[in-house]
């Protein structure tokens, strides 16, 4: 796998989202012209993409944000963690509590609560920028 992409409506909000989280920006780009609106399936696209990539790791998030057309808001705008389509993204944190208080400034609200799995893991969801879900799972010894 490359990348997974996630459309949000502010781009920098998302960057320091994800730059708290411990990502890297790998770059940000402009994203137009008839060949870019051919991918995506939309005419006269224009966009700005922000990758990031996970430090040390292959996986890289490609956050895009859309000029031309305005994204479109799904109803409902806060949908539930059952709904079809992408779920979530996971991130593997090595202290799951320190990384909500350091996101929390930046908009993270969790979704239910943090729990532990058997004597594994402490897991939570939490809603990012624009609403997005994220896991976030810290190993215990």
């Amino acid at each position: 796998m490359d990348n997974v992409g996630i459309v949000v409506d502010d781009l920098d909000t998302a960057v320091a989202f994800f730059t708290e989280l411990g990502m890297e920006l790998e770059g940000r780009m402009p994203i137009e012209g008839s060949w870019a609106g051919k991918v995506v399936g939309i005419d006269g696209t224009r966009t700005e993409v922000a990758m990031m990539r996970v430090p040390n790791a292959a996986g890289r998030l490609e956050l895009v944000t859309y000029h031309h057309p305005k994204a479109i808001t799904p109803e409902p705008k806060v949908a539930p963690a059952n709904t079809l389509g992408l779920h979530r993204v996971m991130f593997a944190v090595d202290d799951l509590e320190d990384t909500l208080a350091r996101l929390r400034p930046h908009g993270a609200e969790l979704v239910g609560e943090v729990t532990r799995y058997e004597d594994s893991y402490l897991l939570c969801y939490l809603r990012g920028p624009g609403g997005i879900i994220l896991a976030l799972a810290e190993q215990l010894s």
